[in-house]
């Protein structure tokens, strides 16, 4: 399992709020910061994915991927107006998204999303090195993501909560309704889901090819 330097960390650490402080604005700046700032530990700390197959299976993991998709998500937005996108979303709404996209995996009220396996079977088999913590209520992580906003009192705008809980495209079947409507009536209308969804992939495959 790849290990990250303290030094890294904290580096991701400076980088992850200077994202706060460069592009959210007002009060949800320093709720946000505050919010981060409690639960830093956990932050610097969690891995993304619970196996050495997927994408940042290792402490640190989960921060190294946020910076990266916020990075990727500034990137796709320029590639978007390059080819003529109607920006029907702001930039802070789009690098809000991209930070909290994943919070869920950070899990609620003082319990960790990931917690270390105890099988030694399951690390050795499958690469394993973390499991679910079951002490938690079920949520989908892009739900968990959004409930813990809400729990804190952050404040989330329309395109922010539908970026944030569409942001697995079609690899989560509870999507479809959203991305596959009976008609053009009820289809996304906001280019920030596509821009995050196509940022948290690529990124996730580069992950697991460099990881």
């Amino acid at each position: 399992m790849k290990k990250v330097s303290a030094e890294q960390i904290q580096e991701n650490l400076n980088k992850f709020y200077s994202y706060i402080d460069n592009y959210i604005s007002g009060e949800r700046r320093d709720k946000l910061k505050s919010f981060y700032k409690d639960v830093e530990v956990e932050l610097s700390t969690a891995p993304a994915s619970s196996k050495v197959s997927h994408h940042n299976c290792f402490p640190g993991g989960y921060l190294d991927h946020v910076l990266r998709v916020t990075e990727a998500a500034l990137v796709m937005d320029r590639v978007w107006t390059k080819f003529g996108q109607k920006q029907n979303y702001t930039i802070e709404e789009l690098v809000f998204s991209a930070l909290n996209h994943d919070l869920g995996k950070l899990g609620t009220n003082d319990n960790p999303f990931y917690v270390p396996n105890d099988s030694q079977w399951h690390i050795e088999k499958q690469g394993a090195y973390y499991k679910y913590n079951t002490s938690m209520t079920h949520m989908r992580i892009a739900d968990r993501s959004l409930y813990y906003l809400q729990q804190e009192g952050i404040s989330v705008t329309e395109n922010e909560f539908l970026a944030i809980k569409l942001h697995d495209g079609l690899y989560e079947e509870a999507n479809k309704a959203y991305y596959m409507p009976y008609g053009s009536d009820f289809q996304i209308k906001t280019n920030l889901v596509h821009i995050l969804h196509q940022a948290d992939l690529m990124s996730a495959k580069v992950e697991e090819q460099i990881n």
